[in-house]
């Protein structure tokens, strides 16, 4: 099997978030893609089962090194750059992913990826308090304006508003806390942020924590990033049900990475696209029969 290792929302090689797409994988069984995942060990790999598209989109599995999951951001751009490029020839400037989650659709606009994200579901409210000890963070590091919540755009996580830059940098995870939270949790994952931007053009700075699925602190994370946007037009966290904004992620790990967000509520309805650019770093062969590989 063909495989290809990108950058994904970074603004450069070597930035953004890894992973690796394997290609006409359809032959793996789900153990096998869960071995190369944790072989990989990036914080997402894909598999394109099929070269060939159903209803209009092509088959692919996302796997973290612990767990397969329903949708992720940064695999949804990065598969969708290797399937226009390799697949369609770059005849097209969209292509649809069949995910678990959905049908999600990919456009290209110059050098950026946009994935369109799923109708949010706002879940349930968790006490500000309990939280900052979660994180670390003293209970005023909490911003209390806005609520704690479940968020899904296909896949949970929690959001948490912080009070400043200062606050991000300094949360990490009591995973004592952590672990007992996630046991009635669907959200598993945790996103912090401040509309205190790190760079200029920022007005948003985030960390992501997802340890239930083998990535203590991830660099850079589109599916939580989109239920970050629908969560600043639900509570005009801007001023605004319309919002385009950027957000950096990543710096404390040494992956600096930039997500740009273009979201709209009207009504009950959103409009949600998270975008970013993907940097192809190297290719190479699998040998899923001895478990070889070279570059």
């Amino acid at each position: 099997m063909t495989f290809y290792i990108l950058d994904v929302f970074g603004n450069k090689r070597y930035s953004g978030n890894q992973l690796a797409v394997f290609m006409d994988s359809g032959r793996l069984n789900e153990t096998e893609m869960q071995q190369i995942a944790r072989e990989i060990n990036f914080s997402e790999t894909t598999f394109i089962t099929s070269p060939d598209k159903t209803n209009g989109g092509y088959p692919v599995r996302i796997f973290t090194p612990g767990s397969e999951v329903a949708f992720a951001g940064h695999p949804t751009l990065g598969t969708a750059y290797i399937l226009q490029k390799y697949i369609e020839n770059g005849q097209s400037n969209s292509v649809s992913l069949n995910l678990k989650a959905g049908q999600i659709p990919v456009t290209t606009t110059g050098d950026l990826l946009w994935m369109k994200q799923n109708q949010p579901e706002f879940g349930d409210t968790v006490d500000a308090d309990m939280m900052a000890s979660m994180l670390k963070l003293k209970p005023g590091d909490i911003n209390t304006r806005f609520p704690v919540q479940e968020v899904s755009t296909g896949l949970h996580f929690l959001i948490v508003p912080l009070t400043s830059l200062d606050a991000v940098k300094r949360s990490g995870i009591n995973h004592e806390i952590y672990w007992k939270f996630i046991e009635n949790s669907r959200a598993k994952g945790i996103l912090v942020f401040s509309t205190e931007g790190r760079e200029k053009g920022h007005g948003i700075s985030s960390r992501v924590y997802v340890d239930y699925y083998g990535i203590p602190e991830d660099p850079a994370t589109g599916s939580a990033t989109g239920c970050l946007a629908a969560y600043l037009v639900n509570y005009s966290v801007f001023g605004s049900t319309q919002i385009e904004v950027t957000a950096g992620q990543g710096y404390e790990m040494g992956r600096p990475s930039e997500l740009y967000i273009r979201a709209e509520k009207k009504h009950d309805e959103y409009d949600i696209f998270v975008g970013g650019k993907v940097f192809e770093v190297a290719s190479g062969i699998w040998n899923a029969n001895n478990n070889q590989h070279t570059l």
